[in-house]
């Protein structure tokens, strides 16, 4: 594995998103990636795949985002290291809170592309969140080791009581989206985000690895 980045925005670089995208078939994302395959196939939409920097099926904590931004076809990675204000308030969260890389997997409540080519981010609508919604079981039971989980923002929220009915007891933790629309809106969503993703790096020590 390469060096595990040390600032946001490193899959700019043309040469660190060759050598991310050469680590594709790594074992410990090839399950998720499957599900991801299979998704895309069934909706026809792109569904990026896991950043195999991060845990993979070997993920202690699950943080569900909402749905992936139009530029996601450049990486095609589900990623802290994209090149966006989202991705880049999230690398700084998550390194603030110590968590460590390997503990974590990323994704999204609505995991394909919902957004026509060259259109603006835009939320998902109602239709989409609840075809999403069958695709979180398989995506659980790829995660034995799973501690906690962060559902990041009202899309990913709004799926906690069907998690709750498939995980009963695991810690669920709903903080803001980290996207700068909401992080530059007032002081106190930033520090939301801090004390929700503190707690889950507590909840990750207690548990065992």
């Amino acid at each position: 594995m390469p060096p595990e980045p040390q600032a946001p925005k490193s899959l700019a670089d043309p040469a660190a998103l060759a050598a991310r995208r050469a680590l594709i078939d790594a074992p410990h994302i090839a399950p998720i990636r499957a599900l991801a395959d299979r998704i895309a196939a069934e909706r026809g939409a792109a569904v990026p795949v896991p950043d195999p920097l991060d845990g993979g099926v070997a993920a202690r904590m699950l943080l569900l985002l909402e749905t992936p931004g139009p530029a996601v076809l450049r990486t095609g990675f589900v990623t802290r290291d994209s090149a966006n204000g989202t991705a880049a308030n999230l690398f700084r969260f998550l390194q603030e809170a110590g968590i460590a890389r390997g503990d974590t997997l990323i994704w999204n409540a609505v995991p394909w592309l919902i957004h026509a080519a060259g259109a603006l981010n835009r939320a998902p609508r109602r239709a989409e969140v609840a075809a999403a919604a069958p695709y979180l079981a398989p995506l659980l039971d790829l995660l034995p080791r799973l501690a906690v989980l962060v559902l990041a923002g009202r899309t990913a929220g709004g799926a906690a009581p069907a998690i709750a009915a498939l995980r009963p007891g695991l810690p669920l933790i709903a903080v803001p989206h980290p996207s700068p629309t909401y992080v530059c809106t007032a002081p106190e969503v930033p520090a939301r985000i801090r004390r929700g993703l503190s707690e889950a790096a507590a909840i990750l020590c207690r548990a065992p690895r």
